[in-house]
């Protein structure tokens, strides 16, 4: 299954954002074989832009999902500024995280989150159905049958 990441940065250096996370990904040794870079094709005449680099996961089943919730979370807490991290599935479900929400999360409300990311990626695997699912730091809320999600 191919995840892929991209960031929206409050401060608009989305490029550097995205390095930074790759980067951080990369270092987690149960992440760091699936995680790959990926540059957006050209937008097409007439459109605002190209998004900034993105990062993609190439996840077998049973991959390492819980480990991936995990990174995005804590890279999220460490981030000044408004940060968004979205997961797009293969099906076009978006998974949406907001640094808004996660930086003053205890120990525990991190891993509650890291554990709802985690359940999102892994159910759509199993049930393959498109929709979107939001995570933030209030407790989980998912909303099925749309194309995208917000934590906010």
């Amino acid at each position: 299954m191919r995840v892929t990441l991209a960031v929206a940065s409050g401060d608009g250096d989305e490029a550097g954002a995205s390095e930074d996370l790759y980067e951080w990904l990369r270092q987690d040794p149960d992440v760091r074989p699936f995680v790959r870079r990926e540059v957006p094709a050209a937008p097409e005449d007439g459109a605002m832009g190209a998004l900034g680099e993105l990062v993609s996961l190439l996840l077998a089943p049973g991959g390492p999902t819980a480990a991936v919730g995990a990174a995005v979370v804590v890279w999220l807490q460490g981030r000044r500024g408004n940060q968004t991290v979205t997961l797009t599935l293969p099906d076009g479900t978006q998974v949406v995280v907001s640094s808004e929400k996660v930086r003053g999360l205890t120990a525990e409300g991190a891993s509650e989150l890291a554990e709802r990311v985690a359940a999102a990626l892994q159910q759509e695997r199993q049930e393959g159905r498109p929709g979107s699912r939001a995570a933030d730091g209030d407790g989980p809320r998912a909303a099925e049958g749309g194309s995208s999600g917000a934590a906010g």
